[in-house]
């Protein structure tokens, strides 16, 4: 293991920024959300169009990775980043309280506000996952990814139940107040999550590649990553497998109500059955590499296992709406939860183990590359999902006949995904080849080196 390897309690850290990153994206996507629809009785493309505009923002990861690869180091820009997150979830809350009094001037607001929402996930959540894979080793990295994600899943919850306490009774001038206390709050633990993480890199004396280290432009340096098969193999296996695990997002509670006539309720705790299933999943991973030591650190076979097993359990939805009340409906929701969950974690794990596989100095390029692939996955996966029941709805005769084929659709986007985590493994010996087959090379001091 390598001295620089963190400790649990070092990647325990690293998960507090996550934790506080999912504690402000949380109330800015699902309290402002309600406040604007249900108190301001506003339309609800509104706040769909303020989370599309966090996801677009999202596109320039890559750049950002370029920034952090070119300083050499991480923690500025995610202590940057959350800071900029911080102030946008600040100033969202204030946008939304001015809607009631100024419309168009709120709105306007909000919309600086999102951008800022987008800019801060982005450059603090990709130079994180950079810093984990860097600073993890290897047989630790699928654990890690797990302990991190459910961090920031922990984070929701904690979010969402305090800040559901603090709020009542409701006023606009509450929700300013809480939204400072949740991006406060998220700052102090960014702070302690990355003190003294990273450290000063030294000053080391390496054979390094004058065409590729050094200050390239941005698009030198992401054609650089692009031309690297396992990297582009990455990035479209995570685009498409994205697609498939958000474009049920939106419609499964509809599929519910008009299927099998759920009322409002009884569809949220399905939601909540699923994403504690999402949970048991992601624990199961490295649970497994612990009782199963073979199976540890197999991260292609959980992929690929992941995303066949959600094919099957969204196969089951089709036959839940074939069958009816039959079915075990309940279950197929939860077995798709895990099935998601293992998928996840394992894709996560993945790309933390990847993202050092290529050229040096590229690593934040790489990840930025796949989280841009990610986010722009989940921005049309939701709008897709919807689109897709609606046209299915149009043509087909009833609401199960129409649901049914598009859960088949996002089945087969899944055994696509599946077999395209096969061909990303494959990659790795022309990545490889890839990466030693330059020869102009020279000795240069670089800061703590790749």
């Amino acid at each position: 293991m390598s001295d620089r390897a963190l400790s649990w309690f070092g990647i325990v850290r690293l998960g507090l920024v996550q934790t506080g990153l999912g504690a402000i994206v949380v109330l800015t996507t699902s309290t402002l959300n309600r406040v604007m629809v249900v108190e301001l009785a506003m339309p609800a493309m509104l706040p769909g169009a303020l989370v599309a505009i966090h996801y677009v923002l999202q596109v320039f990861r890559p750049a950002w990775g370029h920034g952090s690869d070119m300083g050499g180091r991480r923690t500025p820009w995610i202590v940057g980043g959350m800071g900029v997150l911080a102030a946008g979830g600040v100033l969202a809350s204030v946008a939304t309280a001015w809607m009631t009094t100024q419309p168009i001037i709120g709105i306007t607001l909000a919309v600086c506000a999102f951008c800022l929402i987008g800019g801060g996930v982005g450059a603090a959540g990709t130079s994180l996952l950079v810093l984990l894979a860097e600073k993890t080793d290897d047989r630790r990295r699928a654990a890690a990814a797990t302990l991190v994600w459910v961090m920031m899943i922990a984070g929701f919850i904690v979010t969402t139940g305090v800040a559901g306490q603090m709020l009542d009774p409701f006023s606009m001038l509450r929700l300013v107040i809480v939204s400072g206390f949740v991006s406060a709050a998220a700052m102090v633990l960014t702070l302690l999550g990355v003190w003294g993480i990273e450290g000063t890199p030294p000053v080391q004396v390496l054979p390094v590649r004058k065409n590729i280290v050094g200050k390239s432009s941005f698009p030198e340096a992401l054609m650089d990553v692009w031309s690297e098969p396992q990297a582009r193999r990455f990035a479209i296996f995570v685009f498409v497998s994205m697609l498939a695990y958000s474009a049920q997002d939106l419609i499964l509670e509809p599929f519910a109500g008009l299927v099998f006539g759920l009322t409002p309720g009884e569809t949220t705790k399905l939601s909540g059955l699923q994403h504690g299933g999402t949970l048991v999943g992601m624990a199961l991973v490295p649970l497994a590499g612990a009782i199963v030591p073979r199976s540890r650190g197999n991260l292609q076979m959980w992929t690929v296992g992941g995303c066949l097993a959600s094919a099957v359990a969204l196969l089951g939805l089709v036959a839940a709406a074939m069958t009816g009340p039959l079915w075990p409906f309940r279950e197929t929701v939860f077995m798709l939860g895990v099935a998601n969950g293992a998928y996840a974690v394992a894709a996560i794990g993945s790309m933390m183990s990847l993202v050092t596989s290529g050229r040096e100095k590229r690593e934040g390029v790489r990840m930025g590359l796949w989280g841009a692939a990610q986010a722009f996955a989940f921005g049309l996966g939701g709008f897709a999902g919807t689109l897709a029941s609606d046209i299915a709805r149009f043509f087909l005769s009833s609401p199960a006949l129409s649901y049914s084929a598009v859960f088949a659709g996002e089945a087969l986007l899944f055994v696509v995904a599946a077999i395209m985590a096969v061909w990303v493994h494959r990659a790795l010996p022309a990545s490889r080849a890839h990466k030693s087959g330059i020869s102009d090379i020279q000795t240069i001091a670089v800061p703590g080196g790749a």
